[in-house]
């Protein structure tokens, strides 16, 4: 674990005011291992999400410390248009929310633009005068740093890209 904390791609301080930036990208880490799940070879984003919500104590575990389970597929209205977002955190340390895109494929820099949405979203309809401003985290199967690093450069959001490494389960399996 200490060689995966502070190694994810993002923009946190850039867009977050210090300490919070610092203490981000100290408690979160890349790549998560989610070497407890059981999935096929064949399976969607929608499995793996179930598959993280049933061994929510294990994924709680893997995220680390302070990560308070809000939903899964928590709905927000925007514009008069229904939205879903994947997982949606609290967390107690930072003081925010940290919303979780699931993707397995490779990271694109069309899902930043996403995340910037649900981030924002999260902002304006859930976050109180007393949280701080919400993190995106965008888990991919796999990610181009450099890629990663451009789509993240210009947001003005605090998102972050990390990888995820399943060995032992996903016989497609997820690359670091």
């Amino acid at each position: 674990m200490y060689h995966r904390q502070g190694e994810a791609t993002t923009n946190f301080n850039r867009t977050l005011p210090q300490p919070q930036s610092e203490l981000a990208q100290q408690l979160l880490k890349d790549p998560y291992t989610f070497d407890f799940l059981n999935l096929g070879e064949d399976f969607l984003e929608r499995d793996l999400e179930r598959a993280l919500i049933n061994h929510i104590r294990d994924f709680l575990l893997e995220l680390g410390v302070g990560f308070a389970f809000v939903g899964s597929q928590y709905h927000l209205e925007v514009g008069g248009e229904d939205f879903y977002i994947d997982l949606l955190f609290y967390h107690l340390r930072l003081r925010c929310y940290i919303v979780i895109d699931l993707k397995i494929e490779e990271f694109k820099p069309e899902f930043s633009g996403k995340m910037n949405f649900y981030v924002s979203a999260v902002d304006d309809l859930l976050r109180r005068p007393d949280d701080q401003p919400t993190i995106g985290m965008i888990l991919c199967k796999s990610k181009n740093k450099v890629i990663a690093e451009y789509s993240l450069r210009d947001m003005h959001k605090p998102i972050g890209s990390f990888s995820v490494s399943a060995k032992r389960y996903f016989t497609r399996g997820f690359a670091r």
